[in-house]
């Protein structure tokens, strides 16, 4: 199935992508012109970007403790993935499910033919089936567009500037010569990583609107995805505090975060504010429906 992209929304990433190409190529300018080796840090950096590419979904697995299950032991979950996978034209990811109070669910792996949809047994408990359906086609869509793969190579020059500041003051140190320059380097890579974080996060956000719109159309029905978002972000903030802490680190996977930033912190948000989510999600309506 495809569906008419959101123009607005496909210029915001584009434009997004655009800043951060601008920012990559002024922060290597600025460490070319400082003489220091840009060359041996993007090949690190390269090198940690591939192992988070094909490693991501075991990694995300370890991290939330989520189990892949066969047909056989939750026949009804397999039949509905292979239903949305259908109408999705994707092939079916392999299906896991976790053992978590937080309603939730994510999907990982480095493209359609190596990918995993999971979600937790309480968002089963939760959620009607044409609400689960909604969310399971949230995470396929993400699968569709290749996210992974996006966020990966969005995250390639915040993930540069970490490394040097995580090594300019060792390197000043043992480089009498060029002490002055990494010194130099530190600062601008702090203002690099601010800045690419910032435009890395504002497109995980656009990309969360891009996997609602998929669902809506997918499955037809943006009301029950919307009514999906409110019962789970509901929930989850009746989840205790050790619980949402615990699933922190898998944050930028989940359909709603276990934390959310509130007010400035909500710009390093790797989803949207519900309420701007389900306003999306009305829009849709009215294309899909008229009404």
């Amino acid at each position: 199935m495809k569906w008419k992209r959101d123009t607005g929304l496909s210029g915001r990433i584009f434009l997004t992508w655009i800043l951060l190409l601008f920012v990559y190529l002024v922060f290597m300018g600025v460490l070319m012109a400082l003489g220091l080796p840009s060359g041996f840090i993007i090949v690190i950096a390269v090198g940690m970007g591939l192992v988070q590419y094909f490693f991501s979904d075991k990694l995300v697995m370890m991290t939330t403790g989520a189990r892949v299950i066969e047909a056989d032991e939750y026949p009804d979950l397999h039949r509905m993935v292979e239903k949305l996978c259908t109408d999705a034209d994707l092939p079916k990811p392999r299906i896991a499910v976790m053992q978590s109070p937080m309603p939730n669910a994510f999907a990982t792996g480095r493209s359609p033919h190596h990918a995993v949809v999971a979600v937790t047994d309480s968002i089963m408990a939760t959620l009607n089936k044409p609400e689960l359906e909604a969310v399971l086609a949230h995470e396929l869509s993400h699968i569709k567009n290749r996210d992974i793969l996006t966020m990966t190579i969005a995250s390639f020059v915040a993930m540069i500037a970490s490394m040097i500041m995580n090594n300019f003051l060792f390197a000043s140190i043992f480089n009498r010569e060029q002490g002055g320059a990494w010194i130099i380097a530190g600062i601008v890579a702090a203002v690099v990583w601010v800045i690419a974080t910032l435009l890395m996060m504002a497109l995980s956000r656009y990309r969360e609107f891009a996997a609602d719109r998929g669902a809506a159309f997918i499955t037809q029905d943006p009301d029950a995805l919307i009514s999906a978002l409110q019962k789970i972000s509901g929930k989850v903030d009746r989840v205790p505090a050790q619980a949402k802490v615990a699933a922190e680190g898998a944050n930028a996977f989940y359909i709603i975060p276990a934390i959310s930033g509130k007010s400035l912190a909500a710009l390093f948000s790797t989803h949207p504010a519900l309420e701007k989510r389900i306003e999306n999600l009305e829009k849709v309506r009215k294309e899909i429906r008229g009404y």
